[in-house]
Order: structure tokens, then sequence, then C-alpha cells
């Protein structure tokens, strides 16, 4: 099945807890998402609640959902030290 040029790309993101804790999720729109969780209404992740102050550290674009969620299952396999690492190399932009 051919993939549409024009589709929205998928974003990958790492947000931090308050207490330390990294959180990982996909969407087609992090400002939205991470507006979602931090407000803790009903579209929050039920991990995210409480948990605030919340910090978006990491975003990558993907092609699509597939391969973003591909990516997700990697990374939150990964140790936290890695997690780490790698928001430190790839930071938020």
């Amino acid at each position: 099945m051919p993939q549409n040029k024009s589709a929205k790309p998928w974003f990958l993101y790492i947000i931090q807890c308050a207490n330390g804790h990294f959180y990982t999720g996909i969407t087609t729109d992090i400002a939205r998402r991470f507006s979602e969780h931090q407000s803790s209404g009903v579209k929050a992740a039920k991990y995210l609640k409480g948990k605030g102050p919340l910090l978006l550290v990491y975003q990558e674009s993907l092609p699509c959902r597939s391969t973003a969620t591909k990516r997700e299952m990697a990374i939150k396999k990964l140790s936290r030290d890695k997690k780490v690492s790698l928001i430190t190399q790839g930071g938020c932009s």
C-alpha cells in the first residue's frame, strides 16, 4: 500500500516528571499532546497524572505511525542511562 506523501509526520516524545521518571509517547501534534498531559484531563496519560510539573525533554520526527510505534517500543526498552544519553545528545528542539 503506497504511503501518502502529504500525510502528517508522527513524533516520538519523552517527558520528564517532577520525580525524574520518563514517559515516552507518540503523536502527530506534540504541543497539543503535551498540553493534554499537563492539564491532567481525560486525555492525559494516567501515568502522568499528579506527577507534574512536566518537562518535554526530547522529540524526534518519524514518517508514519508504524515507524513511530516501533521507535517508541525500542526506547521504552532502553535503560535509564541510555535514555538520559539519548536526551542529552538529541535534546528537544
